[in-house]
Order: structure tokens, then sequence, then C-alpha cells
């Protein structure tokens, strides 16, 4: 076992257990989607269980997300959690940031921190709010980080079709860039040009969040946002859709070559020291990536950019066997033990 002093799952979903129960939240989430925008949502039965699940399509037709209920119970993930070997977990809500109004986000992060609290201290949560930075939402953002404890803050990337170096954003990028405090970017549904990903499940529902993630990862880094916010710091999920793989191609190092046409964009220091010091990943099920893929990530963005995440309840497979998977890597005990929780806990305060 690496040297960690705990492994940390910094990529667990959260949704409150009542949500198929109260009508009230049901409805808030439901009604919050935009269907103008070809988003649908409905609830309908398991197929041979007494159960319910939350299906979310876009478009009509085509399933991107579900959730099942009696998933989200402490006792079931306390459990999972022991089994897994995880010691401490730390709480996002799976892509409805996209869409939560401020009413339901207080609702969603009271009822998370009362989670939190009755685990013993084996949980932590991140808070959510509409990411455009009005007195409400900061508010809301202060009481979250002083009041219930909150280790951070949860956006997506993108909102509808606009990506996170949108000035936009920027009022609520920059009250977290100065409160110092890191940034999940959870990856959304689809991207913002999704239908040439419809037609097939597997590209649609795992390809297309790689697409959408290193869409976010490159306008970032591109935009220069980071010149204005140094503190800011992202870790994007699903390894900022296997951003490693282009790293090189996007940030490429400096030549000594004079090209007589410049045909890509003059790149700097201030890029490769973005990504190191800005852009952080988590492996978002570690399994599904593959020895060789995990292993070429930490030789190109380092173990120190990479956070352990599972994206439980996802895919239980994920869960119980990633820790054994990031162990299985021919990669120094150093750079397990920062994936699998040093990072995390510098990163989220959790010492």
């Amino acid at each position: 076992m690496a040297n960690t002093k705990k492994i940390i799952d910094a990529n667990m979903h959260w949704l409150p257990g009542e949500l198929f129960s109260d009508k009230k939240l049901l409805n808030s989430f439901l009604n919050c989607v935009p269907r103008q925008y070809g988003v649908h949502t409905r609830v309908e039965k398991i197929e041979g269980k007494d159960l319910h699940q939350l299906i979310v399509e876009q478009p009509k037709g085509y399933i991107n997300l579900n959730y099942a209920e009696g998933q989200y119970t402490l006792e079931s993930q306390l459990a999972d959690m022991e089994k897994a070997g995880v010691d401490h977990a730390i709480f996002r809500l799976p892509v409805w940031q996209e869409w939560l109004d401020l009413e339901t986000c207080k609702e969603v992060n009271s009822r998370m921190a009362d989670y939190v609290k009755r685990s013993d201290g084996r949980m932590s949560a991140l808070a959510v709010v509409p990411p455009y930075g009005t007195d409400e939402c900061l508010r809301e953002v202060d009481r979250c980080l002083n009041e219930l404890g909150f280790r951070g803050a949860q956006i997506v990337a993108h909102y509808g079709q606009v990506y996170l170096d949108d000035p936009l954003f920027r009022p609520y990028l920059k009250f977290l860039n100065d409160l110092k405090v890191p940034v999940v970017v959870h990856h959304t549904p689809l991207p913002v040009d999704y239908h040439s990903v419809l037609p097939y499940t597997n590209q649609r529902r795992q390809f297309g969040r790689c697409i959408d993630q290193a869409t976010a990862v490159g306008r970032e880094l591109f935009s220069g946002m980071f010149d204005e916010l140094p503190n800011l710091k992202f870790v994007h999920s699903m390894l900022g859709g296997a951003f490693y793989a282009f790293a090189d191609m996007l940030v490429p190092p400096q030549h000594k070559f004079n090209d007589t046409v410049d045909r890509f964009q003059a790149t700097t220091g201030n890029l490769r020291d973005h990504l190191h010091n800005n852009i952080f990943f988590d492996t978002s099920g570690a399994p599904q990536w593959g020895k060789a893929q995990l292993e070429a990530a930490v030789k190109v963005v380092g173990s120190t950019n990479i956070l352990y995440g599972s994206s439980y309840p996802i895919r239980k497979d994920w869960f119980f066997t990633g820790i054994e998977t990031i162990e299985s890597l021919d990669i120094t005990d150093e750079d397990k033990a920062n994936i699998l929780g040093g990072n995390a806990s510098r990163m989220f305060n959790l010492d």
C-alpha cells in the first residue's frame, strides 16, 4: 500500500436521499432543466425493482444521465467506503449545478451539510450556487464556507452554451480566486456542439464528456483567465477529458527553428505554468482508463496534479477496484500517495 495518511475520494456524487419522496424538492430538480434547449427529464420505475430513477435526455430520446433511488443514503455510502478502503469522501452534485436556481441550491447545501455532519468526519462538501456573482450568490458561498464548513466550490464545465472563460462568470471566479478556495469543475452531459456524438451510447455518454472537459480546459488556458486569477485552482473531472493526451500539442515547448508561417497560436511559459499551478484533474473512475493511460497521465501532467476520484455510485467496479488500480501502476510510491490522498488533503485542507 502506498504511504498515504488517508485514501481520499475527491469525486463522490451526492443527491438528497429524499429526492424521490419529497415532491417539492423533486419538482425543483425537474423544473429547473431548460426544456426549451432540448433537455428533457422524467421519473420512471426501474424495471424489475421497486425503485425509481430520474432520467435526463438531451435531446429527447437520448439518455445522458440517470439517477437511481436509494443510492444516496449515509449508511450505504459509509459501508461502501469501508469495503473499498476509502477513508474520506468529497461530495459534489452530479451535473445539476448547471441548472439549479439559488433557492434550490440553498436547500441542497443545507441538506448536504447535515449529511456530512452525520458522517463523523468521513465526508466533506463543496458549495453549489449559480455562478453569476450576484450578492445573494456570494452570500450563499460565504455561508457554506464559514458556517457550514464546506471545503470549496463546485461548478460545471459550461452553462448552457457558455464556457467558464466567458466574462459572464468572471465576478464569481474572482470572488473564489480572492478566497483561495479550490473549485471542482464537473463535466456536463454533453459538450456544446454534440450532434456528431449522439447516435451511439458509449460515444455520447463517455466520449462526449471527454470532449466537454478537454474543450473547457483548453479554453481556460488560452483565454488568459489565470493571468487575471492566479489563485484559482480548477479540478476537472474525467482527467480533463484525457487532456494529458493533447497537452504537448496544445501547449508545446518552445523550439529553436524558424517557421515561414506561424500556423498556431504563440505559446508562452505562462501556459505551462498555468497547466501546473491552476489546472488539476481527478480520475473519475480509474479502472475505466487502463494502466497505460493512467501512467501516461502521471508522466505528462505529474502526480501532484491528479486526484483520485471514483464518480461513485456510477459504476461499482470503478469504486471497489479503483484504489488497487492506482496501486498497480508502475509509478513511485510518492506518486501513488499524492494521487490517493495527499493532493486532495492539501488542496481541500483536510489535514
